[in-house]
């Protein structure tokens, strides 16, 4: 267990940003290793003879179920023992789930393999968030939670790129001999190639140092869950409004993370290695330059001293997302529907700094990784599980058509995206008592 620290014994920038971009690279493999089903749907359907609502099954509830499970146990342990073995082994877990998603050959099996990936993933974020939050006092944390997100931008972006240039070299539906396995088809052999580099990582994951734990709250024990729910209670309008704004944000991002190389296969003829190839550039781009930015933009805020600067940014985001993902599947041509997917990637990615630095500013050091993982709990059951779903229902029951897809996907945001911003509006009111409380054992300074 690491010690506590005065706040004055904060880690050095060097240690402090080398521990960013090490969390952000384990961030980005996992959605590497998440993503990389988006782009191989229509193959998998066709091969497996599934629906639409299967599908998004596989993506949506057999990745969550786990992860969902693992979460809250994982998080209470990480509030007590060394968060970066915590974040080493998560990162072998799923990366050899994500392996062996490569030798499924049915909707079974495939199903218990990405439940492998979910329950590894549900180690990650909760320690990851309490580690930063003990590298950087709160007026850097913003940037440094921006630094963090934007593995899940880069993630997205390598598995869409890889997965369209290994489709470009063997074709997901065509067979290759893979030694030691035999005849592989391609979207198996896609699985193999990006599940395997992160048990590497794993490794190196080592040579990050577990921080002191900083603060007031770094110096007690873990409190009991009684504790830990009555400061939750006391605040609800910031937990409850942040964490349901971000779950319907990140549903619509996963909604249409999920569907949009459908989207754009069904609506404009693209194939799998252009759909890699465009959306994959676009995601990196400005997914990873709206987490900087948007993580940057919150920094600079709280060091005017813009107390609710965290939330002010996501703010801004999210109003922002609402014309946007309303009417990028009703767009003419490709390429001014992934104009506006890009402006979605970037608004999206902007939000993310602030608002999860707020999380950790009104939450005591032992309780944080314990709130992250509820938080976390909320986004997948909402947002990751109920987003791809809420597409493919509306598809197959309400339209009753697959080519249905851009109204369905229209129809979904434009619900989910305005519900954010109110949802988010609670938690900003309640994120101003919170931090004015003197009960709220913020982050040293």
């Amino acid at each position: 267990m690491a010690e506590s620290a005065t706040q004055e014994a904060w880690p050095s920038s060097k240690q402090a940003w080398f521990a960013a971009l090490m969390l952000a690279a384990a961030n980005t493999f996992a959605f590497i290793d998440r993503q990389a089903l988006a782009l191989l749907v229509q193959p998998i359907k066709d091969d497996l003879q599934v629906s639409d609502t299967a599908m998004s099954l596989l993506y949506g509830l057999s990745f969550t179920m786990f992860y969902v499970l693992v979460g809250i146990p994982i998080a209470r342990l990480a509030d007590r023992a060394n968060r970066r073995n915590i974040v080493a082994v998560a990162i072998f877990i799923w990366s050899l789930a994500t392996a062996l998603c490569g030798l499924a050959r049915s909707f079974g099996t495939l199903f218990v393999a990405r439940i492998g990936v979910g329950a590894g993933e549900g180690g990650l974020s909760p320690a990851a968030y309490s580690i930063l939050s003990d590298y950087f006092p709160k007026d850097r944390l913003p940037a440094a939670m921006g630094v963090y997100q934007m593995g899940i931008y880069v993630g997205g972006a390598a598995a869409l790129l890889l997965g369209g240039l290994l489709a470009t070299v063997v074709p997901p539906s065509s067979f290759v001999d893979v030694p030691l396995i035999g005849a592989t088809k391609g979207w198996h052999l896609a699985f193999l190639v990006l599940g395997l580099p992160g048990l590497l990582l794993s490794a190196l994951m080592l040579l990050v140092r577990e921080p002191p734990r900083m603060g007031e709250g770094g110096r007690a024990p873990s409190p009991p869950f009684p504790i830990l729910f009555a400061h939750i209670a006391r605040h609800w309008q910031a937990y409850v409004g942040i964490s349901c704004g971000f779950a319907l944000m990140i549903l619509v991002g996963n909604a249409t993370g999920a569907w949009i190389p459908a989207f754009l296969e069904r609506k404009f003829g693209l194939s799998t290695a252009e759909i890699g190839g465009l959306y994959g550039t676009i995601t990196a781009v400005c997914g990873v330059s709206g987490t900087l930015i948007g993580g940057f933009a919150a920094s600079t805020l709280r060091r005017y001293g813009i107390e609710r600067g965290n939330l002010y940014a996501a703010l801004f985001g999210f109003v922002s997302l609402i014309p946007v993902t309303v009417l990028f599947p009703q767009m003419p041509t490709a390429a001014s529907s992934l104009a506006l997917i890009g402006a979605m990637n970037f608004l999206a990615g902007f939000n993310f700094g602030g608002g999860l630095a707020a999380l950790q500013e009104i939450t005591p050091n032992r309780m944080r990784a314990s709130v992250s993982a509820g938080y976390m709990l909320m986004v997948n059951l909402i947002g990751a599980a109920g987003g791809p779903v809420a597409i493919a229902l509306v598809t197959d029951y309400w339209y009753g058509d697959p080519q249905a897809l851009p109204n369905a996907i229209t129809l979904v945001c434009a619900i989910a995206s305005p519900l954010s911003v109110a949802a988010l509006l609670l938690g900003l009111k309640g994120y101003s008592r919170a931090i004015a409380s003197p009960d709220s054992v913020a982050i040293a300074a």
